[in-house]
C-alpha cells in the first residue's frame, strides 16, 4: 500500500537511475516503513506499444540479490504481478521485481509491428538493472504465468545462459501444434514454428527452469511434455487450475527459488 510520505534517500537514488535511463518515474510510493521501495513509469513507444507502463519494487535496504522480470498473462498488465503478491515477496527474497504492460502479443514480434519481447530485452531490463543498483551485465530471472509463462521461456531462449539465471514459468500457455493455437497467439504457421518452445529446447539447456502447473489446468499436458523433453527441468504439478488462486499460492516458493538460482 502506498503512502504520501517524502521519499527516502534510496528512492531518490533509484529515481536518479531511472531518469538516467530517459524514462519517467513516479517516486511517491513505498510499501510501508518496512516494505520495498516502489517506483513506476512509462517506456518509449519505439517497439510499437503506446506508453507501456512499468512498475518496480526494490528491497528497502542493501543491494538486491538479483532481478525478477515478471511477465503477465493474456489480458493483463504491469499491475498483475503486484495484485498476485509478488511485490510482497521482495523483502523476504531480497530480489528486485519489475513488471510491464506487454499487451496481448504473446511477448514476441508480431505482424502489426509490435514487439513486446524486444521491449523487455532492450529497454525494460536495462532500466530495471540500473534502478536496482545492479550492473548492466547482471543475469536476470524471467518469471511469468499463462501467456507470460510462455514469454519467460521464449525470452530466456533468446537471451541465453549468459543473461538469464533462471526461468519460472507458471501455467505456461504452450501448444504442441500450430493448429491448436488461438489466432491471437501467433500470426501464422511460420510464426508458430519460429517461436514454439518445443522448437527451442536446445536453446534452454543449461538454464535452470521451474515449471509450475495445476493438474486441472488446460495446459497441463503440454507442460508435462515440456518437462519430459527439457533436461534438468524442475516441475511442480500440483492441485489447481488456470487462475489467480493457483498463481498467488506459488508466489513465495517461486521468489525463493529465483533467489536461490541467482
Amino acid at each position: 500500500m502506498t503512502t504520501d510520505r517524502a521519499p527516502s534517500r534510496r528512492s531518490v537514488l533509484l529515481g536518479a537511475a531511472v531518469v538516467a535511463a530517459a524514462l519517467v518515474p513516479n517516486l511517491a510510493g513505498c510499501a510501508g516503513a518496512d516494505g520495498p521501495v516502489l517506483t513506476d513509469g512509462v517506456l518509449s513507444d519505439r517497439f510499437g506499444l503506446e506508453a507501456p507502463h512499468w512498475r518496480m519494487a526494490v528491497p528497502r535496504s542493501g543491494r538486491p540479490r538479483g532481478l525478477v522480470v515478471a511477465l503477465h498473462g493474456f489480458g493483463g498488465s504491469a499491475d498483475d504481478a503486484f495484485h498476485l503478491g509478488f511485490g510482497d515477496a521482495v523483502e523476504s527474497s531480497r530480489m528486485a521485481l519489475v513488471s510491464v504492460d506487454g499487451r496481448d502479443s504473446y511477448w514476441h514480434a508480431r505482424r502489426d509491428g509490435t514487439d513486446s519481447g524486444a521491449m523487455v530485452r532492450d529497454e525494460l531490463i536495462p532500466l530495471a538493472l540500473a534502478g536496482a543498483g545492479l550492473p548492466p551485465s547482471a543475469r536476470v530471472t524471467l518469471l511469468g504465468w499463462s501467456m507470460g509463462g510462455f514469454g519467460a521461456l521464449l525470452l530466456a531462449s533468446d537471451l541465453g545462459r549468459s543473461r538469464v539465471s533462471g526461468v519460472v514459468a507458471a501455467s505456461a500457455a504452450l501448444w504442441l501444434k500450430g493448429s491448436q493455437t488461438p489466432a491471437r497467439a501467433y500470426d501464422d504457421r511460420a510464426d508458430f514454428d519460429a517461436h514454439s518452445i518445443f522448437n527451442r529446447i536446445a536453446r534452454l539447456e543449461g538454464i535452470p527452469v521451474r515449471l509450475d502447473c495445476g493438474t486441472s489446468d488446460p495446459f497441463i499436458a503440454a507442460n508435462r511434455t515440456l518437462a519430459g523433453r527439457l533436461p534438468g527441468c524442475e516441475a511442480h504439478f500440483t492441485r489447481g487450475g488456470h487462475d489467480d488462486a493457483f498463481w498467488s499460492g506459488n508466489v513465495a516458493t517461486e521468489m525463493t527459488w529465483a533467489a536461490a538460482h541467482t
